[in-house]
């Protein structure tokens, strides 16, 4: 199980980009990017470096991320934090954000260890 996981609302489903070989040698570029989209027509990019699952199964999004952690909501939105690279530097843009901001209309409900910590549930 992902340290991490956010499910996105009904209906989206997952958009992951190609990935393009080049004949030219592209250093630090990063992987091929990784996209929730929404009923709407909005495409939320996310992290691909740090996902280590991810499905669409059932109509809804499902990713799990092993080196991000989520902060809370901050100013109306829900903040992820950067606390690890899971691949080596090498591997990964130097643009990369470390930081990754989504609006609670768009997620469901934010896991962590197992545990949902978004939306609080009232007991």
């Amino acid at each position: 199980m992902a340290p991490l996981i956010i499910e996105f609302v009904a209906p989206s489903a997952l958009h992951i980009q190609a990935d393009r070989p080049s004949q030219l040698p592209i250093h630090r570029n990063g992987p091929p990017g990784t996209f929730v989209l929404l009923s709407h027509g909005l495409q939320v990019s996310l992290p691909t470096d740090q996902i280590v699952s991810a499905s669409d199964d059932g109509g809804w999004v499902r990713v799990g991320f092993g080196g991000m952690a989520f902060e809370g909501e901050t100013q109306g939105r829900l903040v992820f934090q950067r606390v690890r690279e899971l691949k080596a530097e090498d591997q990964l843009s130097p643009a990369r954000s470390h930081t990754m901001f989504l609006e609670p209309a768009w997620v469901r409900a934010v896991y962590v260890n197992g545990q949902q910590l978004w939306p609080r549930r009232v007991n």
